[in-house]
């Protein structure tokens, strides 16, 4: 996972990340329901109410719900900024009403709630405080001082203190607990929803990968009978020119051009169709595949199979699935960064299953992340380097990465660390680090085992160019 790529989805809300026409839409609702409450409290609940106050108030809202619906485009979106002030006008308008229609007396006061949940559901934690402390500030204010609620006939209608304390305490603790709740929830979708498309990233990156593997292959397959042509005319071109003629060295310069090519299309590739035994490998080889890239790195990286000088058609062919070779490879590149001098990949089968362990001899996963492991984000900060992944500051988002993509195959996972109990201390050359193993059952619903050969394969498909 490449920092570029996880610095994508460290930063949270982006600018216009709210419809203008979701907030207008919510408004509309909020001064229906007021104008609806005052009817009803006028009409039948025979309430004495400011209505010409009131009524300025709402028309107020109206006023700009009018004008964000005819001045800004219908698909227009709002950026963090405008979005914090529009909910803070309406936590204000919501307090000004309430300050008209006897404060914390009017059992409405709990509306002060909305505006802090959709702060909290859709914009960055700074806004969301904000619009918390405000609504805060506001049902304090309302609560101590507010236009008496009364009757038609003078009668005040007003909670005992105990209970009017006690309705502002609640209220208090609602818009912080919702808030709070709220937000951890949204927090969560959101760093999901990040995760499974920087997944889909580095899955569709590592099918591109695989493709073009296939044209390289392709194209150095088609271009070596023609370069072998040009050998075999230049070497007769050679053996018939005078020596130390000008014609003679050329014709030994497009010999030495022509091996030149053979050589970097070898290089490039080893086959030029679409071989329908490509498609599946023996175990070991698709996890060698998977360690290739990670050998040069200066570990040792030592790949076991279930026993001792089993044979290549002992063991189980499986798929060479994208999902397979990108998961393994994370995992691998994650034992190698933190090992002291070995990765150590098991493979072993029986007749129901196929495992694979990585171990390493590296201090071992943090006991607190333990359980964490596999979620995307886990570290929601900057934090220092490690000297041992210089220039990498993880979050959790390349296993993660790796086990959704090997679960989508039918792979169970489990991590544990090698030593019991947990010293944090690298013993080189010991399988004493941290461990992930996965496992496939073997009942055929798994996805990665490639079916029983049949004695016809098919005929192999040339590349179209």
């Amino acid at each position: 996972m490449s920092d570029s790529t996880e610095s994508l989805f460290r930063d949270g809300p982006q600018n216009g990340w709210i419809r203008l026409r979701t907030l207008v839409v919510l408004r509309w609702v909020a001064i229906a329901g007021q104008i609806a409450a005052i009817g009803v409290s006028q009409r039948l609940l025979d309430l004495d109410l400011n209505l010409g106050l009131s009524a300025i108030v709402i028309g107020l809202s109206i006023i700009a719900n009018l004008i964000s619906s005819f001045v800004f485009p219908e698909n227009s979106r709002v950026g963090e900024r405008d979005a914090t002030l529009i909910l803070l006008f309406d936590s204000l308008q919501l307090g000004a009403l309430l300050f008209l229609t006897g404060g914390i007396n009017n059992p409405f006061a709990l509306l002060i709630i909305a505006p802090v949940t959709i702060a909290a559901t859709a914009l960055t934690l700074r806004s969301a405080v904000v619009i918390g402390i405000a609504a805060i500030a506001i049902i304090s204010t309302v609560t101590w001082a507010h236009l008496p609620l009364k009757t038609v006939s003078g009668t005040i209608l007003r909670m005992p203190d105990l209970f009017e304390l006690g309705y502002w305490g609640a209220i208090i603790v609602s818009v912080i607990f919702i808030g709070l709740y709220t937000r951890r929830v949204s927090s969560e979708i959101q760093s999901m929803q990040n995760a499974l498309l920087a997944t889909q990233m580095a899955l569709a990156r590592e099918q591109k990968l695989t493709d073009l593997g296939g044209v390289v292959a392709a194209a150095a397959h088609e271009l070596g009978t023609p370069l072998a042509t040009i050998k075999l005319v230049s070497s007769e071109m050679i053996g018939e020119l005078e020596e130390g003629s000008d014609m003679r060295e050329d014709a030994v310069l497009i010999r030495e051009q022509a091996d030149r090519c053979r050589d970097i299309l070898r290089s490039m590739g080893r086959a030029g169709k679409d071989d329908l035994l490509l498609r599946q490998a023996p175990l070991s080889a698709v996890i060698e595949e998977a360690a290739e890239p990670h050998r040069d790195r200066g570990k040792e990286i030592v790949i076991q199979t279930g026993r001792d000088n089993v044979p290549v058609e002992a063991q189980p062919i499986i798929l060479r699935k994208p999902e397979i070779i990108h998961g393994l490879r994370n995992l691998i590149q994650n034992a190698v960064d933190f090992a002291a001098t070995t990765v150590w990949v098991e493979a072993c089968w029986t007749d129901t299953t196929i495992s694979v362990r990585i171990i390493d001899d590296g201090a071992g996963y943090p006991p607190h992340l333990l359980g964490r492991i596999g979620d995307p984000f886990i570290r929601k900060g900057r934090r220092k380097n490690d000297p041992r992944r210089p220039g990498y500051e993880g979050m959790g988002l390349g296993l993660f990465i790796a086990k959704t993509l090997i679960e989508r195959t039918g792979a169970e996972f489990n991590f544990a660390n090698g030593t019991n109990p947990y010293t944090g201390r690298a013993e080189p050359g010991e399988q004493s680090g941290a461990i992930a193993e996965l496992v496939w059952r073997r009942d055929g619903t798994n996805g990665i085992e490639a079916p029983e050969r049949a004695p016809v394969l098919g005929e192999n498909v040339r590349f179209q160019s």
